[in-house]
């Protein structure tokens, strides 16, 4: 029985798979490209297994790790299949050519969007505060990386919550869904600050922390 299922195959989908197997769950790698989703499952090992969009996902979590767009059009075309699951969105609805913008409306979030077309399924918002590079290595600076949990569901935030510590990594529970918004926003500005020439050093390699 797979424990989580990856939907997607590029940076991020790496760094949650490795993470995942490193927490010793069993993963489902499926990519729009079967080949690619075979590649990633053979480099991160353990008893991955792959496939493509035809395929059921299997696991009781199910990770979009895809950009806003990609991952609206995957939940459409899963629909009631994802019903009962604890789905993952990690992404974040930023417009990367000017790094300026949202492009969701006000008032909403790329992951109330996918709950929207998802009503059967536990949404959770995480991941989307964590860069693939650290996120793969588990920490930052020497210490685990935080991760930013928000869902209506207690059941499914305590999943998450618990895949994320096993996997070395803190999680912390900020709230409803609706504090997807602000963890968006937020990230808008150091997805920013790590396009912006000024802070060369950056280069989408930092972490966030919050120190206690």
């Amino acid at each position: 029985m797979t424990d989580i299922t990856i939907i997607g195959s590029g940076n991020m989908a790496r760094a949650i798979g490795t993470r995942a197997v490193a927490a010793g769950r069993k993963v489902q790698i499926l990519d729009r490209t079967p080949a690619n989703a075979a590649r990633l499952a053979a480099e991160i090992g353990g008893t991955t297994t792959s496939g493509g969009l035809g395929d059921i996902p299997d696991g009781d979590i199910v990770v979009l790790a895809l950009y806003f767009g990609p991952a609206k059009e995957v939940a459409t075309h899963y629909g009631d299949t994802l019903s009962g699951k604890t789905v993952i969105d990690i992404g974040n609805p930023i417009n990367t050519e000017t790094f300026d913008s949202l492009v969701v409306e006000s008032g909403t979030s790329s992951a109330e969007e996918i709950a929207k077309l998802l009503p059967g399924a536990r949404v959770v918002k995480a991941f989307n505060t964590t860069f693939a590079g650290p996120l793969a290595a588990g920490s930052t600076g020497g210490m685990p990386l935080d991760v930013f949990i928000a869902s209506d569901s207690e059941t499914a935030g305590n999943e998450v919550a618990a895949f994320a510590a096993a996997a070395g990594l803190r999680p912390l529970k900020v709230g409803g869904l609706h504090h997807a918004r602000e963890l968006e926003g937020f990230m808008l500005l150091i997805m920013a600050l790590q396009a912006n020439p000024a802070y060369e050093n950056f280069n989408w390699g930092t972490g966030l922390k919050v120190i206690d």
